[in-house]
């Protein structure tokens, strides 16, 4: 029996080594049923499963093979931070799901027939997915047919490089020198590098020692005189380095091909071994051809510091031949083997000047990019918001990233205001400082409300003299701050009345209000939180999703948010759990997750969303997002209402997705980049729509990217608050606290956003009054537009003005937005009467709204358990929501606590559901409440 060994290192951990049996099996079957006749290992990726060890080593989504009979074992190393599994599709194997970087799990059947192996979850078959197949015999299959090398004018082209030099060969650049045919690994390797040329000598570009020369190798034209050609290659999986063959009438490539290599930190020194790679020259047989090398790759970003060298960035090269037949490798290197990252993304700009920043920047025709205030004026700028009167109120975080001693923070919040509308923040005043690690700000209640983890504070304000009226107020502790960029942020006011903030996965909260016990606790690690700001309540409004720093509500209220590292954009539903970036969710029997709205992703490549960052464009420009805005301001900017910003770091853009319904919920397709800074340093972060319709930005302008616990990695004096203004945009002043509550009433009608949410929050804070009341439901009743009615509707609701039994008359509306909303408002003190529950049971069998059917689902787990069933077992029972994103899950966590209560009952329930998944699920529920 032959072993291989796997080494996690060779997958960027550092663990013990582990021995497993790979691609190999004893030849005569066992008489032990639990005998394992054949194990291939798998390294899973979102480029695919590669193969470890045997004769799959390096191949995507090898072939697995086996005898009829034997017990196979497929056993699967997670190489990445993200959920992976196995399945057998005919025979319905699957393994357990892998959530963190390194973990492993296996399936074991018996080989009865050729079959398909994949990764269940959504999104992953489409790269991760192979053949299995039923052999006869496993003779090492490598070729005999060792072919010719191409010759010219009679003499055998010097395509082995066994002659030592470069000759039939003119180089260019400096990758290419005298020394780059060599013999052993050195000078370009590593002595301990196992290559496997053919003969004693190859040539390469400079190997891992040299990686960053750059430069061309061409070959002399040759004719083609056999139908199929090989070669040997070696380096880097970069779209930059590779090996090109090239129609010397057209001078047209017609086949390339890069190395294979494609992690950073290979511990396994056979690796980088040359593997031959087989080409069909059918086509050009009688032609003339010829070959070239191509490293345009330095391996370097000197850009940004903290971006590690690829050593992988060159190309190495050896033996091209010609064959009669098709040869055949046991290690052979194939296309789809490769997945290739995209060239370098040309950034022009780095370091530049506030005032030299904005003339770089490339907008939209009609509009125009201002700096606002700069360094030293403003400095690091984390968080910001905006007053009744268009004032920014900015946190300037000098703690970050490391939390000072208490009672140490050098935090502060700075006031800016424009006082001539020449767009530039010319009043500046200092608010309050001595503050610790602050990550989020938002005005209200007579009040700041700031996120300063551990704490949640409330600071009164003085409005006469902007300034403390009073020391800052505890409401919240228990926040944590073990990585201290994933702490609660981007806090906004939603249309409910609520406090709304992001959390981010890798730091673990415990939140409640001082001296609470841990049984008064909420833990969060990932997701979006509310505060309700007069019945001090907190809660998780959803959870899961990986780092996310935007938050922002569309024209309808629902919620969306911007995350990082995984997909970017998710619409955020009351009591949804989502794709998470790592770890599990709190609740064990979650079993599967809401995944993104979107149809694309911002970066390039199928290597993973850090090895797409720089190299991006394209697509919109990397993984790591910050902010999020709907324009929801002038209709001269001629914006989708529908479309959301989010600021891309890695990009150094605006990128913008236009939203759609769907089913339940929404898509999210890839618009036009909006803004592009064209500067590395460049790192926006939020969004704040102005009286004017224009529109703040703040930028963490920075040479490091990256959350790092080192703060000398930061650049401490550098800070800019940007303005994109429209041609026809004009300045305005306002004070809205001065406003009647009539004035107040009457801009819910408004285009503009600002006057909206933050005449909503007034009102909110007045209380209410028949007058109001009477102003808002005839705008309800009589504006056409459905999102002026929910308008209408969230300030009824905020200043107390829906009675129950007008709740009730709001289910039978037509707008099914409005039926939604209103199953959310009856559902809010998680105490639905008897009523409404009956007219939820009827809802949930009658309304033919998916968006309505959400609602209900979203709201049962706001109802205690033993009211559920009847609107559960209605939900489920909807065929049309069986391919539907959000409803199926959403049910199940409904369902799921009911199982405890009465398993056969649930049982019967899932069994007669038309929704997919809920019989499998209430079955696991039943096996893990025995565990």
């Amino acid at each position: 029996m032959c072993l291989q060994f796997l080494r996690k290192g060779y997958l960027g951990i550092c663990v013990t080594a582990i021995v497993l049996i790979a691609g190999c099996a004893s030849e005569e079957k066992s008489e032990d049923s639990q005998q394992i006749d054949r194990e291939y290992v798998l390294n899973a990726k979102m480029i695919g499963y590669t193969g470890v060890g045997g004769d799959i080593d390096g191949q995507r989504n090898p072939l697995l093979r086996a005898r009829k009979g034997e017990r196979v074992k497929i056993s699967l190393v997670n190489g990445e931070l993200m959920a992976h599994d196995v399945k057998l599709e005919e025979l319905g194997v699957q393994s357990e799901t892998m959530l963190e970087e390194g973990d492993t799990t296996s399936i074991v059947f018996v080989a009865e027939a050729d079959d398909s192996y994949f990764c269940t979850l959504p999104g992953h078959e489409k790269v991760m997915r192979g053949q299995f197949k039923i052999v006869e015999n496993f003779e090492a299959v490598v070729s005999d047919n060792w072919g010719v090398s191409p010759r010219k004018d009679g003499r055998p082209l010097n395509f082995g490089f066994e002659r030592g030099n470069l000759q039939d060969w003119k180089a260019s650049g400096n990758a290419f020198g005298q020394r780059a045919v060599t013999f052993d690994p050195a000078p370009w390797y590593p002595d301990s590098v196992v290559l496997k040329q053919s003969g004693d000598y190859y040539v390469s570009s400079g190997g891992t020692l040299n990686y960053q020369a750059t430069g061309t190798l061409t070959s002399t034209a040759f004719g083609v005189t056999h139908p199929w050609a090989s070669f040997k290659i070696s380096g880097g999986a970069l779209a930059g380095v590779r090996v090109e063959l090239v129609d010397a009438s057209t001078d047209s490539i017609f086949f390339k091909m890069s190395g294979h290599i494609n992690e950073d930190n290979v511990k396994d020194p056979a690796h980088v071994a040359f593997r031959p790679v087989v080409v069909d020259l059918t086509r050009y047989k009688g032609k003339e051809i010829y070959i070239r090398l191509v490293d345009e790759e330095t391996g370097t970003v000197p850009e940004i510091a903290y971006i590690g060298d690829n050593h992988w960035a060159h190309i190495s090269f050896d033996d091209f031949r010609f064959h009669d037949e098709r040869p055949t490798y046991a290690h052979e290197l194939r296309p789809d083997d490769v997945v290739i990252l995209p060239p370098r993304d040309i950034v022009p700009h780095a370091g530049l000047s506030g005032a030299e920043a904005t003339k770089v920047m490339d907008a939209p025709e009609g509009f125009s990019v201002t700096l606002a205030a700069a360094e030293p004026d403003i400095v690091r700028p984390i968080a910001f918001t905006q007053d009744d009167r268009g004032r920014l109120w900015v946190v300037e975080a000098h703690t970050y990233p490391v939390r000072a001693p208490e009672g140490q923070g050098k935090d502060r919040i700075l006031i800016f205001e424009d006082t001539d509308g020449n767009g530039t923040l010319d009043s500046r005043k200092v608010f309050m400082e001595g503050l610790n690690m602050v990550s989020g700000i938002e005005i209200g209640f007579g009040g700041v409300w700031l996120g300063a983890a551990p704490y949640l504070m409330y600071i009164p304000i003085d409005a006469a003299k902007d300034a403390p009226a009073g020391e800052p107020q505890i409401l919240l502790d228990g926040w944590g701050y073990e990585d201290t960029h994933e702490t609660l942020n981007t806090f906004k006011w939603g249309p409910d009345g609520w406090l709304y903030g992001n959390h981010g996965v890798f730091t673990h909260s415990n939140v409640g209000k001082p001296g609470a016990s841990d049984d008064e606790r909420t833990p969060i690690n990932a997701g979006v939180w509310r505060y309700h700001p007069t019945r001090h309540e907190f809660e998780v409004f959803a959870h899961g999703t990986s780092n996310p720093w935007g938050v922002d509500f569309n024209d309808y209220g629902h919620a969306f948010s911007t995350v990082c590292v995984i997909p970017h954009l998710f619409h955020m539903i009351q009591g949804g759990r989502y794709h998470r970036q790592g770890g599990q969710h709190f609740n064990p029997y979650t079993y599967d997750d809401i995944k993104t709205i979107a149809d694309h992703v911002h970066w390039l490549g199928d290597q993973g969303p850090h090895a797409g960052n720089f190299r991006s464009a394209a697509a919109g420009g990397g993984h790591a997002h910050a902010g999020a805005m709907f324009y929801l301001g002038n209709k001269h900017w001629g914006i989708d209402r529908n479309a959301i910003f989010m600021n891309n770091i890695n990009g150094f853009r605006v990128n913008m997705d236009i939203t759609k319904r769907s089913g339940s919920g929404y898509t999210a397709s890839h618009g036009k980049d909006f803004i592009n800074t064209n500067d590395f340093w460049s790192q926006w972060i939020n969004f704040r729509i102005t009286p004017s319709g224009s529109v703040f930005v703040h930028d963490w302008y920075d040479k490091n990217q990256c959350h790092s616990p080192n703060p000398d990695v930061h650049d401490k004096t550098l800070g800019r608050i940007f303005k994109i203004s429209h041609k026809l945009d004009k300045w305005v002043t306002v004070d809205l606290a001065k406003k009647t509550d009539m004035e107040l009433v009457e801009y819910q009608l408004n285009e503009n956003e600002f006057y909206v949410v933050h005449s909503r929050r007034l009102l909110q804070e007045r209380g209410g009054n028949s007058e109001v009341h009477a102003g808002l439901w005839k705008i309800f009743n009589d504006n056409p537009d459905v999102t002026r009615k929910l308008r209408a509707l969230w300030a009824l609701h905020v200043t107390k003005g829906i009675s129950a039994q007008q709740a009730l008359e709001l289910l039978d509306h037509k707008d099914e937005y409005v039926r939604g909303w209103a199953i959310q408002l009856i559902a809010e003190g998680k105490n639905v009467a008897d009523d409404a529950r009956g007219r939820f049971e009827s809802l949930a069998k009658k309304d033919t709204s998916a968006l309505v059917r959400l609602y209900l689902a979203s709201a049962l787990q706001r109802m205690a358990p033993e009211q559920r069933w009847d609107i559960v077992k209605n939900l489920s029972m909807w065929e049309e929501d069986a391919a539907d994103q959000n409803i199926p899950l959403m049910v199940w966590y409904a369902l799921e606590p009911l199982v405890a209560l009465d398993a056969t009952r649930a049982t019967e329930l899932a069994k007669n559901a038309k929704l997919p998944g809920l019989a499998d699920f209430v079955s696991r529920r039943i096996a893990d409440g025995k565990k």
